[in-house]
This record gives structure tokens, C-alpha cells and sequence, in this order.
């Protein structure tokens, strides 16, 4: 019944002007259908770093190799990742509410089937095709949200809700997955997705109004095509990256690849008639600069967790559960940031939130940087409060920005810009502080003597990860054992200090970038919004203006 919402709502579409009030039926069930979006949003954010947990279970029940783990991890980023222009376009066209429920039951799917996996290489392929169902997901979720909240406090109040949400996802993966694990089999990481997504589903047909671009233009088949063939090159390339070496050939080969077909994107955006994306919005200071901020806050949140996660697991000592039970602090502190920073941004404006943000952002992850192995718990919490605080104040307002800035006739495809920038910084924050912390962590430990004397094939081996080292320790005599762990956590913490002041030093130079290039408020209206009904008739396409119209009159802020 859902894949029929593709191609049959034209019938359930009506668009309202902005000074029109929507129908009380519609606006009293904006706050269930709030809730059901959170839920959808929720989800897959926690999936993007709730198998992180798994992995080391994973090599084990699977013998899954140490690329193929990675993969696991990555395979669900890069589609999802290269999917979201397409995919927002698409659910613009023939309906969001649709292209919602498509992809909630793509996700669960997918997510049963990888409950299941009897291999590495089944899991990798599940993996992907969880990564379609989340790129379907989540431009439709913000681009429905938009529709719902046109103008004004409300919707800057339910974006910080949603932006908590996607924040408070990410930093809560790592909890539900611990507790899983110690619990239940591998497979429950994954088959835990499958009635919540069930529910959401429900959820959506019941209170969830459908909207759409009512200009309906024809599908930009050749923008789809290069934009999926693009972004996906450049998220590949970056994965590959730190183990073929930022300087190799197939490294430099796969970014210019990657960027030849972007340009290609772009040029053949600009000459077609109805573009996917239409190129003017990055005109646009409060699109663009909102989405430089967006890009560093998730690149130093993901470079981040990925660090202190090991840190917890391996220096500290933790369970997986007692890993993500500590990562609370950032959880709680992005929920309550998302929340507030889009009122103070009301008040004291766009860019000194934002700002100030990714300057706590920076202060917080440059403080991480001292950890120790004594290091205690309540000081790393205080840090962390900080990092989710500067999350919650970036983002929310950001998002708010970059959706403030366009029609929401396209809002699909402005949420999967927005949505893009976010997986493109998660990605390459730990593509770039994994790369760093790994050059530096080999290089240190080469020079500890306690690894110095070891076999030619065992300081390989221990080179490879702080893992790989506990390992190579396991098999020596006590007094062997204990010099190697502690030569292999010095190294381990000063590759973190290197990799974190990266991530403090990114946040830092985005916060500068802010200052000039984002604006307080917007110095014209907003685009003309529109309220979606769904028991009504569309309104014909001539009463309303063009995509490129509405661009345009995005683009004179």
C-alpha cells in the first residue's frame, strides 16, 4: 500500500498560501506527526554508530577480516551518503510522506536481513541496503517538518527538537548497543530497528500530512545520476584513504575523479531547464555558511567518538555498555543545546550562537586532548558537556538556516544538502582524525623499546591498532606483557591528543569562518511557505512560482 503513496498523492495535495491558517485537524496532529519523524530520525541515527560497539563480536562470530569490519561500519555511510540529493529530490516529486514510509520498510528489511547474516560479506551487503532506506529517511523527515512549521518560532522550536534528536541518536548508539551485546546475540544491534521502524510506519499513515512540490517538474534524470556517481566517489575515496595514504595515487586519482564528476554535476545543473539542485542557493550566505558549520560540527564529533570510545574500551577498561553509558554527558548536553539555541539564536542572532558553539566545540575537544590514563571520569564528562553543548548550539540553528533559506516546495532536496554536508563531516572526521591518530600512534610505539625488541611480525601486528597490540601482549610472559600494554597506551594517547586537536583546531577555524560568512537573521522574508493538506485538492501549478523563482528569491539574502 505504501509504494502506491508514490504515485497517487497529486490527489491528497493542496497548497495554502503563508496567511492562510491550517486546518485544525492538520495542525492538531502536527505534534503526534512531530514525534513520529523524531522516531523515523532517531533510528537511523543511532545506527550509524551503534554497530561500532559490535565490531570486536563481530571478528570473532563472523572471522570477519579487519577491512571487511571497516566496511560494515562504512558500507551503510557511503550510500546513505550518496543517495541523499537523489533521494530528496525524488520524495520533493512524488510525495514525502511516501517516500517516508519506503524508506522505514527498506530499513527494517534490511535491518532483519542483517539480524541474520551468516557471513561478513552478507552483512556488508545488508548494510548497504540499510544505507537506502536511511538516504530515503532522513531528507524526507525535514523536509516534512518544514512543511508542517512554514514560518516562524514553531518551526525553529521543532527543528532544535529534531536536530536533538539526530544529535542525542548518534551519541546514544553506543549505549543501546552495549546493552544489547550483553544481552542478546550480535543480531539484536540490528533486529532492534525492525519494530520501531514498524511503529513509525503506522505512526506516519495516521498522523504524518503528505506534501510535495506541487510544480511537479520532470525528473532530473542526468542530476541524479552524476550527483550519486559524485558524492559517492569522494565518501569512497575518503574511507580508502588512510589505507591507501592520503598522498597515494589512488587516493589523489579518486578525489579528482570524484571532483570531475561533481563538476560535471554542477555544469549540467546550471544548464538544465529543471534542476535537481539549483546551484543559486549557495549564493545564499545563510545556506552556505550554515553549511560550512554543520560539516565541522559532525567532522569533530565523529573524530571524537571514534577516539574516546577506544580510549573507554581499552585505557579505561570498560564493557561495551559501560563505554556508552559514559558517552550520556554528550547525549544529554546535544538534546538540551538543540532545544535552546534555536530561542537564543532568536534573540542574539544566527551567527554569535553558531559561533559560540563551535567555539565551545573547540575548547571542549582541545581539553580532551589531556586525557591520561588516570585521567578521571568526572573531568572527561565536564569536557563532554561542552562538545555537546557547542553540537546542540551549531546545529540546531544551523539547520534552521539552511531550511529558512529555501521554498519548502524544495525542501526535500535543501534537507539533503543539509543531510550531506553532516555525512560528509562524520566521514571524513574519522577518515582525517583516524588517519592522524593512527600515523601518530605507529609512530610513537616504534619508538618505545618494550616494542622495539619484539619479533619483526609482532611490531607489525601492534602497529596496526591498540587492539592489535592487547593482542600481541596476550601472547607474551606477565613482565613482556605489562611493557608492551603500557608502550602501546602512550602511544595510544598521544596519537589521541594529535588526532583531538585536529578536530578543536577544525571547529576553531569554522567558528572564524561563521563570523564572516553567515548572517545574523535573514534580510528579506522568508520564501513563500506552504501548508500542505491532505484531504484537499491541489491547487494548479500555475499559482505557484517555479523552483528557480523560488531559489531566486532565496538567494537575496
Amino acid at each position: 500500500m505504501y509504494l502506491l503513496d508514490l504515485f497517487v498523492y497529486r490527489r491528497y495535495l493542496a497548497v495554502m498560501p503563508t496567511d492562510t491558517v491550517p486546518q485544525p485537524a492538520v495542525q492538531d496532529r502536527r505534534g503526534a506527526a512531530l514525534a513520529t519523524i523524531c522516531l523515523s530520525i532517531f533510528v537511523i541515527s543511532v545506527d550509524g554508530t551503534i554497530v561500532n560497539v559490535a565490531l570486536p563480536t563481530l571478528a570473532r562470530q563472523l572471522h570477519a577480516s579487519n577491512s571487511q569490519l571497516q566496511w560494515i561500519a562504512d558500507a551503510y555511510t557511503l550510500v546513505f551518503a550518496g543517495l541523499l540529493l537523489a533521494a530528496g529530490s525524488l520524495g520533493d516529486r512524488y510525495g514525502r510522506r511516501g517516500a517516508l514510509a519506503l524508506g522505514l520498510g527498506a530499513f527494517a528489511a534490511a535491518s532483519l536481513f542483517a539480524s541474520q547474516a551468516g557471513s561478513a560479506a552478507t552483512l556488508i551487503g545488508a548494510r548497504a541496503a540499510m544505507g537506502i532506506g536511511a538516504a530515503l529517511i532522513f531528507p524526507t523527515t525535514l523536509a516534512l517538518l518544514t512543511n508542517m512549521f512554514p514560518t516562524g518560532p514553531e518551526r525553529a522550536k521543532a527543528i532544535g527538537i529534531w536536530a536533538a534528536m539526530t544529535g542525542a541518536g548518534v551519541a546514544t548508539g553506543p549505549i543501546v548497543g552495549g546493552w544489547l551485546l550483553e544481552h542478546f546475540s550480535w543480531g539484536s544491534v540490528f533486529l532492534v530497528n525492525v519494530p520501531v521502524a514498524a511503529v513509525a510506519i503506522v505512526a506516519g499513515r495516521l498522523f504524518v500530512p503528505t506534501s510535495k512540490d506541487p510544480a511537479t517538474p520532470p525528473v532530473d534524470v542526468g542530476g541524479v545520476v552524476l550527483s550519486v556517481a559524485g558524492i559517492t566517489a569522494v565518501i569512497y575515496t575518503i574511507i580508502e584513504a588512510s589505507g591507501w595514504g592520503w598522498s597515494s595515487t589512488r587516493t589523489i586519482a579518486g578525489f579528482a575523479f570524484g571532483a570531475l564528476i561533481l563538476a560535471a554535476f554542477a555544469l549540467w545543473e546550471r544548464r538544465h531547464t529543471h534542476p535537481m539542485l539549483d546551484l543559486r542557493v549557495f549564493n545564499n550566505r545563510r545556506f552556505s555558511g550554515a553549511s560550512l558549520a554543520v560539516t565541522a560540527s559532525y567532522f569533530a564529533l565523529f573524530g571524537f567518538i571514534f577516539l574516546i570510545t577506544q580510549y573507554f574500551q581499552f585505557v579505561k577498561a570498560y564493557s561495551a555498555f559501560g563505554t556508552g553509558v559514559r558517552l550520556l554527558p554528550v547525549a544529554i548536553s546535544i538534546a538540551l543545546a538543540s532545544v535552546t539555541g534555536p530561542r537564543i539564536a532568536a534573540r542574539a542572532g544566527t551567527t554569535a550562537v553558531v559561533a559560540a558553539g563551535l567555539g565551545l566545540f573547540a575548547v571542549g575537544v582541545a581539553w580532551s586532548s589531556s586525557v591520561s590514563a588516570g585521567t578521571s571520569y568526572s573531568e572527561i564528562a565536564a569536557q563532554m558537556v561542552l562538545i555537546g553543548a557547542g553540537m546542540g548550539f551549531t546545529t540546531a540553528p544551523a539547520t534552521e538556516s539552511i531550511m529558512g533559506s529555501l521554498s519548502v516546495d524544495k525542501a526535500g532536496v535543501g534537507s539533503a544538502v543539509n543531510d550531506t554536508t553532516r555525512e560528509l563531516g562524520a566521514t571524513l572526521g574519522v577518515a582525517v582524525v583516524g588517519s592522524v591518530f593512527t600515523s601518530v600512534y605507529a609512530y610513537q610505539l616504534a619508538q618505545q623499546s618494550a616494542v622495539s625488541r619484539l619479533p619483526p611480525a609482532a611490531r607489525a601486528t601492534s602497529a596496526r591498532s591498540l587492539a592489535a597490540a592487547y593482542q600481541v601482549a596476550s601472547q607474551l610472559g606477565s613482565q613482556p606483557a605489562h611493557q608492551v600494554i603500557a608502550a602501546a597506551n602512550h602511544a595510544f594517547l598521544d596519537g589521541l591528543r594529535a588526532g583531538s586537536l585536529v578536530s578543536a583546531g577544525v571547529a576553531a577555524a569554522a567558528a572564524v569562518a561563521v563570523v564572516a560568512l553567515l548572517p545574523a537573521r535573514a534580510t528579506t522574508d522568508a520564501p513563500i511557505a506552504r501548508q500542505c493538506q491532505p484531504d484537499a485538492v491541489e491547487v494548479a501549478s500555475t499559482q505557484t512560482p517555479t523552483a528557480g523563482a523560488s531559489i531566486a528569491k532565496a538567494t537575496t539574502d
